[in-house]
């Protein structure tokens, strides 16, 4: 038994289309949580794929899977684990993502590859493995969690903002690629979030970076959660192979 956590809830929400089987990858915390609360909020069932061992504490319609982005195997028994219980992913969020910042100059080659292996690696092998079930379906929505840094750089996050960029080139492949299958493949690209990441930042900091965002603030992860709830309604079906920035405009026109 994979799955962990109950799914009570009272399932109701702004749907009218049946639930769908929603994974959301890092979802245990920040924006990935936020996503997944979202998606229950409608009455969709949700299971949030996490590495740690204890599963997070969600009140409601959500269950939680231990699952390594990472690994191909563990991959696999997490998949079949939801499908033989829930049923075929409709919606994957390939949100899990690690950062291991430093100059080039001083950056190993450890911290390069560890973030390209979780950021790009386990968004592809997460996508690959959930294709298979939206094929069958005829219809699915792929959404990567990008970042403002993939077109804008970052001094320092060259490892980061290149798994960020590639995510890019993965989705709009993809979005080619199973197009005639009804599924689509998208990139939210969050600016500054409130996380737990942004709130080690000083105060001087916060205030520096707020300060070059034209709206003036950080955005929350509800915020970008909205905006992942809506690429995959059925208002946004004809959307596939965008980037979508929430970043209060810090990255506009790039």
């Amino acid at each position: 038994m994979y799955l962990m956590g109950s799914q009570e809830g009272s399932g109701q929400g702004e749907r009218t289309l049946g639930p769908r089987v929603v994974l959301v990858t890092g979802g245990n915390r920040g924006i990935g949580r936020a996503i997944a609360e979202r998606f229950a909020k409608a009455g969709d069932r949700v299971v949030i794929g996490h590495r740690t061992n204890a599963a997070p504490d969600f009140s409601q319609r959500i269950v939680s899977i231990n699952l390594d982005v990472t690994d191909v195997a563990t991959l696999d028994a997490a998949f079949a684990s939801i499908e033989n219980e829930l049923g075929p992913v409709e919606v994957l969020i390939a949100n899990a993502g690690i950062t291991k910042d430093n100059l080039i100059l001083r950056m190993s080659d450890e911290e390069f590859d560890q973030v390209n292996d979780v950021n790009f690696g386990g968004a592809f092998k997460t996508a690959k493995r959930a294709s298979k079930g939206m094929l069958k379906l005829k219809r699915g929505r792929l959404l990567f969690i990008g970042s403002v840094v993939a077109l804008l750089g970052s001094a320092g996050q060259s490892n980061y903002a290149g798994t960020k960029s590639a995510l890019i080139g993965l989705a709009r492949s993809l979005a080619r690629e199973l197009g005639s299958r009804n599924i689509t493949a998208n990139v939210i690209a969050p600016g500054f979030v409130e996380t737990d990441m942004t709130d080690a930042l000083t105060d001087e900091r916060k205030s520096q970076i707020a300060s070059a965002i034209p709206l003036g603030r950080f955005a929350t992860p509800a915020e970008v959660a909205e905006v992942a709830f809506f690429l995959a309604s059925p208002e946004a079906s004809y959307i596939s192979g965008a980037v979508i920035p929430v970043d209060g405009g810090l990255g506009m026109g790039h």
